[in-house]
């Protein structure tokens, strides 16, 4: 487990779980939002993120956490671990709730300064649709590159806590 990607819906945990597991390995974390979102949630280009997203996979280990399809099939490729945190639908609403509350006017830990935490209609809806719109997308692209990869997914947090309990034991 050196080239790490998590995907799953917002509110899922992907951030945290990103987190947990650099602190038991050693390796760095990259969050998609902090590489997407400049100061007053201005986004940067497609092109610019690919590039971001290109120079850290160039690197030996790296745990990139966030969905982004743009630059999907380049992290997934350059993976060989790929965690999907497959949760329902209402339980990432609970936890963009939960970090709505406990960030309101604050700036997460994984996000860029400048974009404190906020609950819009936009991002609500793109929660509540998330698994409906993309979860057989996901998993077709978790087919696709099983080979040569540790595929794990995780379908709820009580799983996600016993992968990173396991993991603790190992290390």
């Amino acid at each position: 487990m050196n080239k790490v990607v998590i995907i799953g819906s917002g509110g899922a945990g992907k951030s945290t779980l990103a987190c947990k597991l650099s602190a038991l390995t050693g390796i760095e974390v990259y969050h998609l939002d902090r590489l997407f979102w400049q100061p007053g949630w201005v986004s940067i280009s497609k092109v610019e993120l690919a590039e971001k997203v290109k120079a850290i996979l160039s690197r030996d280990r790296w745990i990139l956490d966030g969905n982004y399809s743009g630059t999907m099939d380049l992290r997934m490729e350059a993976a060989d671990t790929i965690i999907y945190l497959d949760f329902p639908t209402i339980v990432c609403l609970r936890g963009i709730i939960k970090r709505w509350f406990m960030y309101r006017n604050k700036v997460r830990p994984d996000m860029t300064e400048g974009c404190s935490e906020k609950i819009d209609w936009e991002f609500f809806n793109w929660v509540l649709t998330f698994r409906r719109r993309n979860r057989k997308k996901i998993l077709t692209w978790l087919n696709q590159y099983s080979e040569g990869r540790e595929i794990i997914i995780l379908k709820n947090r009580k799983q996600a806590n016993s992968f990173v309990s396991k993991l603790e034991k190992e290390s």
